[in-house]
């Protein structure tokens, strides 16, 4: 059977005891509805709890805890178990105690998430034999995570998802990373490495689909876009600082985003999103679609990115052109055209001077 999450929104008067006794009423009731309530987590701060319930549907949640309590999810969500525990460090209740009549969890489900990438764009989709310098860094960033009591959720390569309970150590570790980047490489080779991380904070459920979904989109924007090595979010900076009353974030090591900047970031990426591969995708549609002029724009964007728009978006486009060719789908000329490019010889000199390489010669290299 499918196994899901769900995310209640509690009132600011109910504490962990409250929710205790709601998963226990679900425990009663729940064979009624062919569920099987797995573990939850209670964050009274945030006034937000989680549960974990293996079910034959979202339907069957939902009226599992309208019959034991009247308490229904705000979102629900289909998860990998093996996810859950990455994240979250557990997929099943806490052993009671046997002196204990009620077993009460005040367990947060908020985590900082830390994204790493750690090539290019080109590489990041190819595979090839690490050197030894590159195991090297990630044999460091192996041992940095495990100090920092962070837990490795994906891992390839190229790129990192960490999960962390603590901002203070997240950032931390991400500064240890930094450090550690810059000794295991020699500088011939460092010149020609990447390294990008983004933190930020979030819950496991929100009205996306997936487990950290949000935050995992937003770190990830973080490391593709934004000019800098280290960027965290607001709320990564305020709880750090909450977290170390005299300490101050160097901005010298660590970009931090404003609020207006990350809703720009994502406002920007969902326009280039639904629009990269149309022809009149253009600066002018931008700033319109936006809200800004042009030269506003062009400020806001180089500020973010080091880039002009102009830049930016062909820029996207090639991205998005690099993955169809990567992929196979179809002639170069017909990629050109599907990546909003009017001319294949333009698209070709474009994709060479981002890329370093013809698409025609990149294309040889995955034609079967």
């Amino acid at each position: 059977m499918p196994i899901y999450m769900d995310r209640h929104d509690i009132p600011a008067e109910i504490t962990a005891e409250h929710v205790a006794l709601m998963h226990q009423e679900d425990l009663k009731v729940e064979h009624l509805y062919g569920c099987k309530g797995m573990t939850y987590w209670c964050d009274t701060k945030r006034h937000t709890a989680f549960c974990l319930i293996e079910a034959p549907n979202r339907e069957a949640i939902q009226n599992m805890h309208n019959h034991a309590h009247g308490e229904f999810p705000h979102d629900i969500i289909e998860v990998d178990p093996h996810l859950v525990e990455s994240f979250l460090g557990r997929i099943e209740d806490s052993k009671k105690d046997e002196n204990e009549d009620l077993s009460i969890i005040d367990d947060p489900a908020f985590r900082v998430i830390m994204v790493i990438e750690s090539s290019d764009y080109l590489h990041r989709l190819d595979t090839h034999q690490l050197s030894m310098f590159t195991q090297k860094f990630h044999r460091s960033v192996a041992k940095s995570v495990k100090h920092f009591e962070g837990s490795i959720v994906r891992e390839n390569d190229k790129s990192y998802l960490i999960s962390f309970r603590s901002v203070t150590n997240a950032v931390l570790c991400a500064l240890k990373i930094q450090d550690s980047f810059k000794y295991s490489y020699p500088k011939l080779e460092r010149d020609n490495q990447r390294l990008n991380i983004g933190l930020c904070t979030g819950s496991p459920v929100t009205e996306k689909d997936g487990l950290f979904s949000e935050s995992i989109s937003l770190a990830t924007q973080m490391c593709e876009l934004i000019h800098g090595q280290i960027i965290i979010s607001p709320s990564v900076k305020s709880l750090y600082e909450n977290e170390n009353r005299n300490a101050v974030i160097d901005d010298k090591l660590i970009r931090t985003l404003t609020p207006k900047e990350v809703s720009l970031v994502t406002n920007l990426v969902q326009f280039c999103e639904h629009n990269w591969n149309k022809s009149n995708f253009n600066i002018f549609r931008l700033s319109k679609e936006l809200g800004h002029s042009k030269s506003q724009l062009y400020r806001k964007i180089k500020k973010l990115t080091g880039k002009s728009p102009i830049t930016f978006i062909r820029e996207y486009r090639l991205n998005k052109a690099l993955e169809l060719i990567h992929d196979q789908k179809g002639n170069i000329s017909e990629i050109a055209f599907e990546s909003g490019f009017n001319s294949p010889a333009y698209f070709s000199k474009s994709f060479f001077d981002k890329f370093g390489i013809l698409p025609s010669k990149y294309a040889q290299m995955y034609q079967s």
